[in-house]
């Protein structure tokens, strides 16, 4: 399962890098900037989780069988697809219905952290 959470943490952060550069060398010859900034925004927040993602397959090899752990990889999975592909989406000229996704991938977010932190808390030091 690590294995996987690394592949998507990589693709992930790739894909954050790509957006990233072409908002700042391409987009803004075509969209206004405070669609930028939502662009932006959804880099950063697909970067940072891209990297929570990468601390989760890592815990994940040395507790191979936390479901927590599992569960809070695949909400930030989840909510780097909803938030910040909504945000990328909306930027682009999506429907505005599409706007309500971006507050739901924040949650699960959320949800992500706190299973972390649940997976953390249940962890037996080992010092």
């Amino acid at each position: 399962m690590a294995r996987f959470y690394i592949i998507i943490a990589a693709f992930s952060g790739f894909f954050a890098v790509v957006v990233g550069a072409f908002a700042a060398h391409g987009l803004n010859k075509v969209l206004a900037p405070e669609m930028i900034d939502v662009v932006k925004t959804g880099v950063q927040y697909q970067m940072y989780h891209a990297l929570a993602i990468l601390i989760v397959a890592f815990l994940l090899i040395h507790k191979p069988a936390t479901a927590g752990l599992k569960a809070s990889g695949c909400a930030f999975i989840l909510g780097s697809l909803m938030f910040s592909g909504s945000l990328y989406a909306l930027a682009m000229g999506a429907p505005r219905w599409l706007g309500p996704v971006t507050p739901l991938g924040g949650l699960f977010f959320l949800v992500g952290w706190v299973l972390l932190a649940v997976a953390g808390w249940r962890m037996k030091s080992e010092s």
